[in-house]
């Protein structure tokens, strides 16, 4: 057998997949856990990483490996490969006001010309901006900013503080479509000046690799340059152009294949690149799975339940309204918002229409993500439907309405990680089929 190892570290978990890239069939795999919150030690997502490889019963029989990561977190390394703090994940929103002032020095049209995206607090050059308002002893210490999946990469190839390889920074490496989602990234590659002047000066950036190009850990095996997580999902559902992934998660995205670099200017829109040589169009949204758990919890039922009582309202759930701001939100970027549940009357206010509300306010917003998208020409003819939240019948039944597109739902997989196996596979001259 010829065995490959996909491998997903996401906000909540470590997946690991491995598969016979011979048939295409997944032979084992691990998964740990991911400690919460907006702020995590790197050290954290390496030991899961560890704990998931050995649960998958380890690599010493697989011949290449990837690794895809939640996109943005800034982990910032000192001159000798060491964390000089806690990473900030996507979803730490202490950076509004660097985003906004970042946007007041440049010009919002211009940094979406430039780099194609307008910052929001989620992407990596906002957080490079606060550390050094904020925390300017740690600005100073930084001597390379990698992305959860850059760093988990290098480790596990070898490289780090008294590691086999040692701290060498220049072995960092990435792929397009982590650097597209940085904010100081360019078609022509980092924008330097962008960077520096976030930081106060210039660091080491990771190696941008060809989708298809391969380095060695320290054992000789292949290992591909990895992606963000959405490109992975992309990869591993063999997403075409014409396909819109939606998924609901910790974040809820609305993604679709492009052959050409998109421009938004208002920021809605993430130009970023894909796991190979096109684009990703991508919306996300920090409203979805986390409003349903928080309803069923309100309601006192589960999922199943709350999924039953939806589907037992009428769509418009009697003019009951969910404004699903329940953290903010990303897109529209209103960090400070708070939800809002209104048209309550007498007849309006039942436990299905309160349940139905919450789905129709996650999937309301999806689709303005998905009509920002439309809006830019790209198509969208098929929709597939993934994470957590696909696993809801409320979910499968109301989205095709609201959405106004066709939609599948693929059995439950790690597409992530089987995006990523995919990835592995190539760099051996094989090809695993997608997901989907």
């Amino acid at each position: 057998m010829e065995l490959v190892a996909g491998i997903d570290s996401s906000t909540q978990s470590c997946k690991v997949v491995i598969a016979d890239a011979a048939s295409g069939t997944v032979v084992r795999e691990g998964r740990a856990a991911h400690p919460p919150g907006t702020e995590v030690d790197p050290e954290a997502w390496w030991q899961a990483l560890q704990q998931a490889i050995a649960a998958a019963g380890g690599l010493d029989d697989v011949r290449a490996w990837a690794i895809s990561g939640q996109q943005h977190g800034m982990v910032a390394l000192d001159s000798g490969g060491r964390v000089v703090r806690p990473a900030l994940l996507w979803n730490d929103l202490r950076s509004s006001d660097a985003a906004t002032a970042l946007i007041a020095r440049y010009g919002a049209t211009a940094l979406a010309e430039r780099t194609g995206l307008v910052p929001v607090p989620s992407f990596t050059l906002t957080k490079v901006h606060w550390l050094r308002a904020h925390e300017p002893e740690h600005a100073r210490a930084v001597g390379a900013v990698a992305l959860p999946h850059d760093w988990l990469t290098w480790r596990l190839r070898g490289f780090g503080p008294d590691s086999r390889l040692g701290a060498d920074l220049d072995e960092l490496v990435t792929d397009r479509s982590e650097a597209s989602g940085t904010g100081y990234w360019t078609d022509a590659g980092y924008d330097r000046e962008l960077f520096a002047e976030a930081l106060g000066h210039d660091a080491v950036l990771p190696r941008v690799l060809a989708h298809d190009a391969a380095v060695r850990d320290a054992d000789g095996r292949s290992v591909g340059p990895g992606s963000g997580d959405n490109a992975g999902a992309a990869l591993g559902l063999g997403a075409r152009v014409g396909d819109v992934v939606v998924s609901i998660g910790t974040s809820g995205t609305v993604f679709a294949t492009s052959a050409h670099r998109t421009i938004d200017p208002s920021g809605t829109v993430a130009g970023f690149a894909d796991a190979a040589d096109g684009h990703l169009p991508l919306v996300a949204t920090l409203s979805a799975a986390r409003v349903l758990d928080t309803l069923a919890a309100l309601l006192g039922v589960d999922h199943e339940e709350l999924s039953r009582l939806a589907l037992a309202a009428s769509p418009g759930a009697g003019g009951l309204v969910l404004e699903p701001y329940l953290e903010g939100e990303r897109t529209p970027n209103l960090p400070d918002a708070t939800g809002t549940l209104f048209g309550m009357t007498l007849a309006s206010t039942t436990r299905e229409n309160v349940a139905r509300s919450a789905y129709e306010g996650v999937l309301g917003g999806l689709l303005f993500g998905l009509n920002a998208i439309r809006d830019l020409g790209v198509p969208t003819e098929r929709g597939i439907l993934i994470g957590g939240g696909a696993r809801s019948a409320a979910v499968r039944a109301m989205a095709p309405e609201i959405l106004g597109i066709p939609m599948t739902a693929p059995p439950a997989g790690e597409f992530v990680a089987w995006g990523m196996a995919r990835q592995a596979a190539r760099t051996l001259g094989l090809e695993l089929p997608p997901a989907a």
